[in-house]
C-alpha cells in the first residue's frame, strides 16, 4: 500500500489541472490521514477507492477507454477503481451507474462517493470519484488526461447531476454485479453509428 499511496502522491503533486493555492491546501497524505483516523465520515473502503483513483492521475483520455495502459473514459475509470478496490463490475455508462447505490446530497459528499455531471447536453453523462474537501478524481474528454479538479468552480457547479453511495458494507458485491448483468452494453462504434442494444 506504500508503494501505491506514493505513486497517487507523486501524480497528485504532477496534476496540473488545480491552481498551485489548490495543490498547497489539499495533499494526499492528509486526505488518507483523515479518512484512516476517522476524522472523516467516509463510506467503507474509501481510503482504497481514493488511492486507486489518484494512482491512475495522468492516464490518458480515449473514448470507451478500459485500461490505463490504452486509456481511460469517464465511466472506464470508476469502473476500474470500484473492481480493483471491491472486486465490483459496475455498468458501463454512467447514466447506468446513476441507478445503482444511495442518493446522495452535495452536501453530504464522502470520499468514495460518485458525482455525476451533465457535460453532453444530457443528465448523468459524465462520472467521477469524490475524494473530499471539495474535489473529485476524473478523465475529462478527448485530449485530456485523468486528472483532480474542484466541484466548486463555475463550470462543475452548473452542470451537477447530484451524486451515489455505493456503500459495499450495506450492499454485498453479488447484488451489484446481478443487478448490472442484465444491463445492455454498448460498445464505442455502437455509439459512432447510433445504435443502441
Amino acid at each position: 500500500m506504500t508503494g501505491l499511496k506514493a505513486m497517487a502522491q507523486q501524480r497528485y503533486e504532477s496534476n496540473s489541472s488545480l491552481k498551485p493555492e489548490q495543490q498547497t491546501e489539499f495533499t494526499l497524505d492528509s486526505l488518507i490521514q483523515q479518512i484512516e483516523g476517522g476524522t472523516l465520515n467516509v463510506v467503507q473502503g474509501a481510503s482504497e477507492i481514493v488511492m486507486n483513483a489518484m494512482g491512475l492521475l495522468g492516464v490518458r483520455y480515449r473514448f470507451g477507454g478500459n485500461a490505463p495502459e490504452t486509456g481511460l473514459d469517464c465511466s472506464g475509470l470508476v469502473r476500474l477503481v470500484f473492481k480493483e478496490t471491491f472486486g465490483l463490475i459496475l455498468p458501463r455508462r454512467a447514466v447506468e451507474m446513476s441507478q445503482l447505490g444511495d442518493t446522495v446530497g452535495k452536501e453530504e459528499l464522502k470520499p468514495g462517493d460518485l458525482v455525476f455531471f451533465n457535460t453532453l447536453k444530457r443528465a448523468f453523462s459524465h462520472v467521477g470519484i469524490y475524494i473530499g474537501e471539495g474535489k473529485f478524481v476524473h478523465a475529462p474528454s478527448s485530449g485530456g488526461k485523468v486528472r483532480v479538479e474542484s466541484l466548486n468552480t463555475p463550470y462543475w457547479i452548473n452542470r451537477f447531476n447530484g451524486a451515489r453511495r455505493i456503500d459495499q458494507s450495506r450492499q454485498p458485491d453479488a447484488s451489484v454485479k446481478a443487478h448490472t448483468a442484465d444491463l445492455p452494453s454498448i460498445s464505442p462504434q455502437d455509439i459512432l453509428e447510433g445504435r443502441n442494444k
